[in-house]
């Protein structure tokens, strides 16, 4: 691909950019100073939606990483308003496909020989066409190593220039995620550029299609003793970094409810299914499917049933978005699991600690009363009962902890963030099999067997918390002795970061104030001058109330 076509690319990213950042100064700094603030209000989630009905049909149209940039900030519940996730949450990974006679020619420059040798039947129609990539059906020779145990195969091959087109979005995002961090709200809840990164490196997995094929022998290893679970086999001497050969194991989709009862199966078992995999691949394995979309889940009817007595199974496909779970991590997702399946507020509490959600000073108090309330209003309800719940139901519990709501003292760690995105999917799937789909039922189960495994995992555990107790029975009085002694004589220093921040905080609204004041006079006085004809005075005193305003909302 030309310079010409990806500066022209880069330029239109910039452009939708762009303006995003002029409408926000607008509407949500410089009106509000000028008296307008109940206006940007009432419009506010109007314009949300339509930024991002905007940046969606962009996406869609330019394909490559903007695609996987809406997907990516539809997760982002922490950061955006409902109004722009339940917008881009519809975006789905399909674009027109690319030419075959491009495909063709990389895939056969990356196995090094025609594909009329490499496969007994190649269909140029692929079966599915998405930003980074598309897949054709094909079969292999009679031969070929693997055409002993299967020779319907699918082949993945990578859209030309994706690497270039890669780079070019990434530059813009960068470019963009600077200028989003000089607003200091976003700056205190977010760290963009870290999140950019960690975008930008699970973007590169993904196009890398020997890690992919790695990870799905990865996965199919972890689920070897369940007969269900089904993975497709990687035919690795026709795989390269930009191709990938798999068994085809395309079935009926998991979201064709009809079709999946015209099988005999029930939908309510297989959602049963779906939810268990992914307990055990997120408590258990640590390694879990990041990208469960209705286009990389299957269900597949045995006909007739197989050695097991088994008349279905769950297929996945597609591993190049992958997530792992570190020790650390798994065990605040065990202890929060436990806390849910036993309704235990203040354990909840614990688990958000051991997640690090919290921002600092975050008032646990409250936040145990709110989880508690949560338990006693609304555990037990099914999906249905839940969407059903009334607004003035809602608006009790959100006036009763207004200021919780208000601070939202909650942050996402970068590695829950593919987390989230696949335990929301995955809840719209397991609702959509079953209507009645009761979480906290299927939830409480594995929450006691994960309570059984803590009771018996470790007596040494047990000891070594025993001996920490009795260190602190010979360590305590001797501490409290030193802070009476200082406490008498006047030197007891008490430090309180949290009140040190909030004064800190109150200093700078105040100098912003200052400087919004200043700006609006040199704004009105331009009006002003323009109106008395001192075209040139009025922009100059606008351009300087301009500059107070961006000097204000840099402060």
């Amino acid at each position: 691909m030309d310079d010409r076509r990806l500066k022209a690319r880069y330029r239109r990213i910039m452009a939708f950019f762009t303006r995003l950042t002029v409408r926000f100064i607008l509407w949500e700094i410089l009106l509000p100073r000028l008296g307008l603030r109940a206006l940007t209000r009432r419009t506010r989630s109007q314009r949300i939606q339509q930024a991002a009905r905007e940046f969606r049909l962009l996406a869609v149209q330019l394909g490559g990483v903007m695609i996987k940039v809406g997907q990516f900030l539809s997760a982002r519940l922490d950061i955006l308003p409902p109004e722009a996730t339940e917008e881009l949450a519809g975006l789905q990974d399909e674009v027109p496909a690319e030419d075959f006679e491009a495909i063709r020619q990389l895939a056969e420059q990356e196995l090094g020989a025609p594909l009329t040798e490499l496969f007994a039947v190649f269909d140029p129609s692929p079966l599915a066409a998405a930003s980074l990539g598309q897949v054709h059906r094909a079969c292999l020779r009679e031969d070929a190593p693997a055409a002993a145990d299967f020779r319907k195969v699918v082949v993945k091959i990578q859209r030309p220039y994706i690497e270039s087109l890669i780079e070019v979005d990434l530059m813009a995002l960068r470019r963009f995620g600077g200028w989003l961090q000089r607003y200091e709200p976003i700056r205190r809840r977010a760290d963009v550029a870290a999140l950019i990164e960690e975008f930008s490196l699970t973007i590169r997995r993904e196009v890398d299609y020997l890690e992919e094929g790695q990870n799905a022998e990865t996965f199919a290893a972890n689920f070897r003793q369940r007969e269900r679970v089904h993975v497709p086999r990687v035919v690795w001497e026709l795989t390269t970094q930009r191709v990938l050969t798999l068994e085809d194991v395309y079935a009926i989709k998991i979201t064709d409810y009809e079709a999946i009862r015209q099988a005999g199966i029930d939908p309510a078992e297989v959602a049963k299914e779906l939810l268990d995999t992914y307990l055990q691949q997120i408590f258990e394995d640590g390694f879990f499917h990041a990208d469960p979309h209705p286009g990389n889940l299957f269900v597949t009817p045995l006909s007739p049933c197989d050695e097991a007595g088994l008349t279905w199974r769950l297929t996945f496909v597609d591993f190049g978005m992958v997530g792992e779970v570190p020790a650390n991590l798994r065990q605040g997702l065990r202890e929060m699991l436990i806390a849910v399946g036993t309704r235990d507020a203040a354990r909840v509490v614990r688990a958000y600690q051991t997640l690090n959600v919290l921002l600092p000073g975050a008032d646990l108090q409250l936040i145990e009363q709110a989880e508690a309330q949560l338990f006693e209003r609304f555990w037990g309800m099914n999906m249905r009962e839940l969407t059903q719940v009334s607004h003035a139901e809602m608006m009790r519990f959100a006036l009763q902890f207004r200021q919780l709501l208000y601070d939202m003292p909650f942050q996402i760690p970068h590695n829950l963030l593919l987390l989230g995105r696949t335990v929301a999917i995955l809840s719209g799937m397991c609702t959509g099999l079953d209507p009645n789909f009761n979480v906290w039922y299927q939830l409480q189960p594995y929450a006691e067997k994960l309570i059984a495994a803590e009771a018996t995992s470790s007596w040494r555990e047990w000891v070594a918390e025993a001996t920490q107790w009795v260190r602190l029975l010979f360590i305590v009085p001797g501490r409290a002795d030193r802070v009476l002694q200082l406490a008498e004589s006047g030197k007891l220093n008490v430090q309180t970061p949290v009140l040190e921040e909030q004064m800190r905080r109150i200093e700078k609204s105040l100098q912003r104030l200052y400087l919004a004041f200043v700006a609006g006079i040199f704004f009105l006085g331009g009006i002003l001058l323009f109106l008395n004809g001192a075209s040139v005075g009025g922009a100059l005193c606008l351009a300087l109330a301009a500059l107070l305003f961006l000097w204000s909302f840099a402060k």
